[in-house]
Order: structure tokens, then C-alpha cells, then sequence
């Protein structure tokens, strides 16, 4: 508990995954929506939605993940370095 309240550690990348589970659902039961409903643009538009849904999901998610990767090797340099 200490990393936590006190900033040692980062709690984000730990919630990243779980981020990415509720957008991957997110947006396959928005482009089914979109699919079956009358006013959702069609079955090719509902299709769009949730191939490049996750797609860019995955991005966002693995550009999080990358930010801070570099601030743990940041902080390992930092400390190499005292």
C-alpha cells in the first residue's frame, strides 16, 4: 500500500488490460448495435465499427503501455546513475 499512496509505483499500466477488455466490448456491442438497429448505418458500417474499433483500442492501449515502459527505464537509469 505504501507504493501506492506515496507514488513509488505505478498503479496505471496495472489497469491498462482491464481498459482494453471493456473497450474490445465496448465497441463489438456498439458495431452490433450499429449492425441490427434502423437507424446504425448497416451491416458493412457495424462491421467497420468493430474491426477498426479494436484496432485502434489495441493501439491506445499498447501506446499507454509504451509511456510507461519508458518511465521505468527512465527511473532505472535515474537510479543507476546515484
Amino acid at each position: 500500500m505504501k507504493d501506492i499512496f506515496f507514488f513509488d509505483s505505478m498503479l496505471t499500466p496495472k489497469i491498462i488490460t482491464f481498459v482494453y477488455w471493456l473497450m474490445l466490448l465496448g465497441t463489438l456491442v456498439s458495431g452490433l448495435g450499429s449492425m441490427f438497429t434502423q437507424y446504425g448505418g448497416g451491416f458493412l458500417a457495424g462491421l467497420g465499427i468493430i474491426i477498426f474499433g479494436a484496432i485502434g483500442s489495441r493501439i491506445w492501449c499498447e501506446l499507454l503501455i509504451v509511456l510507461f515502459k519508458i518511465h521505468e527505464n527512465l527511473q532505472k537509469i535515474a537510479n543507476k546513475s546515484e
